[in-house]
């Protein structure tokens, strides 16, 4: 566009610049034709006169009124010419001056240039064979090949963006999860080294989280063993006291255990393959069957139709610690599970958070130390709605404690 214009501008000038040498022309007819009258000579010595200078005068009247009637008119001008004549009186001689009004007019007619002559009593039209319209094609010429420069260069740098655009695609992919796209290239330019130290940099990431994964698995493995051998052990002991003493350690150790088994699959979670549209009064559902708790302590209303894409699991794992948390901390134990501004908000009565949410929501964290849990329920349901790309709000208000899940 910058181009386009700066050309145009040069254009309209080199136009007006040509027009302007080639209408000084005038004057040389000017000459022609007050000679001619001066003179008074005949028509055939002014068509001589004319044609000395490649010109040549218009008679016919229809063809000369046609022209001046559809010509383009190039410039114009109105000047006086001043004739000198010796005059005698009873004082002697004198020079007296007779100034004539002219107007000449440059015209452009069929690729033709025409100078139309007028003064006060008489008018020519003369036809100049010398002269021809303002060409432009030398600009047009200059413009293409500039354009066809720009354009062509701005193809190169296309092609050469081409695959910093894939990588970015690429880049995206690898934030979503996918953690087996490839950024190798065999490009040796900067683009082609960013991709290779990019893959680089994949496959170390692999390998760490490759080995964080096997790690924690084989632990929970090992640990899962030494459990189950000690809950067994446990029953061949002869005081009752103990052995509720070792089931109550060991089913809490087993609890732990899970409880870390799940938060190693919602951080390790690469991709949504898992994930499927449900109903969520079904997700509902689930998550009060996993909580064991009776039917009448929790109140749905909750559209019947609303559908989310989730890992079903995971998210009745974390609808399920709601619930939990309702029971063990609501004055009534009932948990109302409602829609609200199109979230899912679960309700209770009881007493307000004793320190904002960002302190729960960390692993290990609870108010009362006597209560049977590890302090990994919001922390665990926070993480799995991070995994689903939402967020878990809390809000206290009139005795209900509210917790969203936007």
């Amino acid at each position: 566009m910058s181009v386009s214009a700066i050309f145009y501008e040069f254009y309209k000038l080199n136009r007006e610049q040509y027009i302007n040498h080639i209408f000084t022309k005038y004057s040389v007819i000017t000459q022609i034709y007050r000679d001619h009258k001066q003179k008074n000579n005949s028509d055939i010595m002014l068509d001589a006169n004319l044609a000395v200078y490649k010109m040549q005068l218009v008679k016919e009247n229809e063809k000369q009124q046609e022209i001046i009637d559809n010509a383009k008119v190039l410039k114009r001008e109105g000047f006086e010419s001043v004739k000198q004549s010796l005059m005698l009186n009873e004082k002697g001689l004198y020079t007296k001056n007779i100034v004539t009004k002219i107007r000449a007019t440059m015209l452009e007619y069929h690729h033709q240039i025409y100078f139309y002559m007028q003064t006060q009593r008489a008018a020519i039209l003369i036809k100049d064979e010398d002269l021809h319209p303002y060409n432009n094609i030398n600009i047009l010429y200059a413009y293409s090949t500039i354009f066809m420069i720009i354009s062509f260069s701005f193809i190169i740098v296309l092609q050469k963006l081409r695959p910093l655009i894939r990588l970015r695609k690429k880049i995206a992919l690898f934030g979503n999860g996918n953690m087996n796209i490839s950024f190798a290239t065999n490009n040796c330019d900067e683009i082609g080294l960013v991709s290779n130290e990019l893959e680089a940099t994949r496959r170390k990431i692999s390998t760490l989280l490759e080995a964080r994964t096997l790690f924690l698995r084989n632990l929970m493995h090992e640990l899962k063993t030494p459990i189950a051998k000690g809950t067994i052990a446990t029953q061949m002991l002869d005081s009752q006291k103990q052995r509720d003493r070792f089931s109550s350690i060991f089913s809490r150790l087993e609890a732990l255990v899970t409880e870390f088994a799940l938060i190693e699959e919602v951080t390790s979670l690469e991709d949504k393959s898992e994930f499927s549209e449900y109903r969520v009064v079904d997700l509902i559902d689930g998550a009060i069957d996993m909580a064991m708790i009776e039917r009448s302590c929790v109140t749905v209303a909750v559209d019947g139709d609303a559908k989310i894409n989730v890992n079903y699991r995971l998210y009745t794992t974390a609808m399920k610690n709601m619930i939990d948390n309702a029971m063990k901390y609501a004055t009534d134990k009932h948990i109302k599970i409602v829609t609200l501004n199109g979230e899912l908000s679960f309700e209770s009565l009881g007493k307000r958070l004793a320190h904002p949410l960002n302190y729960y929501i960390e692993p290990f964290t609870k108010d009362n130390p006597s209560k049977n849990s590890f302090g990994l329920g919001l922390y665990l349901v926070d993480s799995i709605l991070k995994a689903h790309s939402q967020v878990l709000a809390y809000e206290y208000e009139n005795g209900v404690n509210r917790f969203i899940f936007a």
